[in-house]
């Protein structure tokens, strides 16, 4: 058999730490990159006699949360005790929420290949994230720092509706988009602050009953979630193939050889032994505060969307990728208010923006121009006085030493040539140099035409105006 012949369950359960000010149960400061175990006190490392104290800013977030993913806000939920014991939890209990968390029952849509599809949100609960362990390959052993201990998170677990690692991600990259928007997390996966347990079982196709499933921990990179992903369904597959059970385990990815590597027995349930939390009192949210939350939402991405489709008459596909960053969103609107040209501001993001981002492996909100200094350089490009070609390499500098534009092309002598002698001087040369572009073009063979712009923008390092290009290159080839 081979993999067209089996079905993949996908399930995610994704993890974000809140940008609150400070923890989810004292006051200290949730800033990342402190020195290790800065950011402590007596509370976040479990002192005898200390008591938490809920931060309201967290529920808040949380409620946000649910409320931008269709979910159904508790107007009265708890916390509970998770117990499990690791070096880096001080309690060797986690404060988290079990069987009342306080949104479910919500849902996203994701478009993958033109098609829409409806992804489930099973619930999105809050809890306090744990320290890390910092461990050190050349002397042996690991250091413990606490400072991330406390740092508050909801969890947003999905319905195991996914079917391919392609899903997932538009799934993921959804959910990154949401929190993004509402501005309850800054989502840098490379901090940590957006991580995924993706949850994998197959079945062959037809079976109704759900296979065995796996749990890899803790991956914080879309690349290595669909490398994961799609490893682990050809090692489940092979497994079965051979006559084999696929064990309920949790795993851990690599990403240097690509594979996955069992860690523990799969917990359930019962083995964290949940109980309310004695030390904290219920949460209950009444209708107005959840209403006054709704209603201050900003504007989502799907709405922004369908908004760009009739406002700015954009490509479905170009607004999908506008809108599926808060910080490309931004930028866009920005710009136009500063150079009054949607199209241009779309084809900048689309093309060469889109594509340096890429190059570098760079996420949008790390652009570092404003919008103020993109809408400028289209504004010279409108006025003609440089080309778009030049447009090109000022963006680059852009990405590298962002300031005003003027600035960029007065310091290296990019201004556009538009005096009618000097083009005329070059046309002269190109055409002399290019004989046979000549009878190309006498012979009906209008490509010649756009060869001998383009000797002419090369000899002018792309200074020339290319409209003045054109019509003196057609002026000359009819006489």
């Amino acid at each position: 058999m081979s993999r067209e012949d089996y079905e993949v369950i996908i399930g995610l359960e994704v993890h974000s730490e809140l940008s609150t000010k400070t923890k989810i149960f004292c006051s200290c400061p949730t800033g990342f990159g402190a020195e290790p175990n800065t950011h402590i006190c007596p509370i976040c490392t479990a002192m005898p006699g200390t008591l938490p104290v809920l931060n309201e800013k967290v529920v808040e977030y949380a409620v946000k949360a649910g409320l931008a993913t269709n979910c159904e806000i508790a107007r009265q939920s708890k916390n509970d005790r998770k117990n499990y014991f690791y070096p880096d939890l001080p309690k060797s209990y986690q404060i988290s929420q079990y069987d009342k968390p306080l949104c479910e029952h919500g849902y996203v849509n994701i478009d993958v290949d033109g098609k829409e599809k409806k992804i489930g949100i099973t619930r999105i609960h809050i809890e306090e994230d744990a320290g890390k362990l910092n461990h050190d390959d050349l002397q042996g052993g690991a250091l413990v720092d606490l400072n991330r201990a406390g740092v508050p998170l909801i969890e947003i677990v999905s319905e195991p509706d996914m079917r391919s690692s392609r899903e997932a991600e538009e799934y993921l990259k959804k959910i990154k988009s949401i929190l993004e928007y509402i501005e309850v997390s800054d989502c840098k996966m490379e901090e940590g602050s957006l991580r995924a347990d993706v949850n994998v079982s197959v079945r062959k196709k037809g079976d109704t009953k759900f296979g065995t499933r796996t749990e890899t921990k803790n991956m914080n990179s879309f690349r290595s979630i669909v490398r994961e992903i799609e490893y682990e369904i050809d090692r489940q597959i092979d497994i079965l193939e051979n006559g084999g059970t696929v064990e309920q385990e949790t795993l851990r990815w690599d990403d240097v050889s690509g594979k996955t590597f069992p860690m523990r027995n799969k917990e359930n349930s019962e083995d964290y032994r949940y109980f309310p939390e004695p030390d904290l009192v219920a949460i209950n949210l009444s209708e107005e505060y959840i209403e006054n939350i709704k209603n201050n939402l900003p504007e989502l991405p799907e709405s922004r969307k369908r908004r760009y489709l009739e406002e700015y008459k954009l490509s479905e596909k170009d607004a999908g990728i506008i809108t599926s960053s808060r910080y490309l969103s931004d930028l866009f609107e920005d710009t136009i208010k500063v150079c009054d040209n949607p199209k241009a501001v779309n084809n900048w993001i689309i093309s060469d923006i889109s594509r340096i981002l890429n190059e570098e492996e760079m996420d949008a909100k790390d652009i570092p121009f404003t919008a103020e200094e993109l809408g400028k350089l289209i504004i010279l490009i409108d006025k003609g006085t440089i080309s778009s070609s030049i447009g090109k390499k000022v963006l680059e500098e852009l990405f590298e030493n962002p300031q005003d534009p003027e600035k960029i092309i007065k310091e290296k002598g990019w201004i556009q040539i538009s005096d009618e002698g000097a083009i005329k001087e070059v046309v002269s040369k190109i055409l002399e140099a290019n004989p046979q572009s000549i009878a190309d073009y006498k012979a009906g063979k209008d490509r010649a035409l756009g060869f001998l712009v383009g000797q002419a923008m090369k000899e002018t390092k792309g200074k020339a105006n290319p409209k003045m290009l054109n019509q003196m290159f057609l002026e000359e080839l009819k006489k």
